[in-house]
């Protein structure tokens, strides 16, 4: 097992999903963040999954169209939410390439996700245990399953190369 679980509520709970079903949807989460790329956005990207199918998929979109709130996981949420004719995503895991913010974080526990997957850890925004676990907190009125460091080198390389362009293409028009 390449990821790290952290427990709801003291006690494992069974997981329905293979090693090989986890690292297929978070390949198709690094698929989605390959597509960010493609257009100029920060790598990430995300799927939802209900009964072994993807319902859901998204990648960040907040540069082009200059909406905060378009993260890869809300626009997957949303898509996710149309497929099945509710808000209530119970049964259902997302996949993320990089650790959820408190705003993603907070919609993952709106619409009831059960599992969270995700590759790299985000020391500066991360809702998901770096910073702070908010999808864990029994404050609140759903809890997630949270699993880390799935394929989390493949989304960190696609966010470290992705700002080494950047500071590439900045120096070389300083310079």
């Amino acid at each position: 097992m390449d990821y790290h679980y952290l427990r709801r509520g003291g006690h494992i709970v069974t997981k329905s999903l293979t090693q090989a079903d986890i690292q297929h949807y978070m390949g198709e989460a690094l698929f989605e963040a390959r597509a960010a790329e493609q257009i100029g956005e920060v790598p990430i990207g995300a799927v939802v999954v209900q009964n072994g199918k993807i319902i859901g998929r998204g990648h960040n979109i907040r540069e082009h169209t200059q909406d905060a709130t378009l993260h890869a996981e809300m626009i997957a949420i949303q898509e996710a939410c149309m497929t099945v004719h509710s808000w209530r995503l119970e049964d259902a895991q997302l996949f993320v390439t990089l650790e959820p913010c408190p705003m993603c974080a907070g919609a993952i526990i709106n619409s009831r996700i059960d599992r969270v997957y995700y590759g790299a850890p985000d020391p500066k925004a991360g809702a998901a245990g770096t910073l702070v676990n908010l999808l864990t907190d029994h404050r609140f009125n759903h809890q997630a399953d949270v699993f880390s460091n799935v394929r989390a080198a493949e989304s960190k390389a696609l966010l470290q190369h992705f700002f080494q362009e950047i500071r590439r293409k900045r120096k070389n028009k300083k310079g």
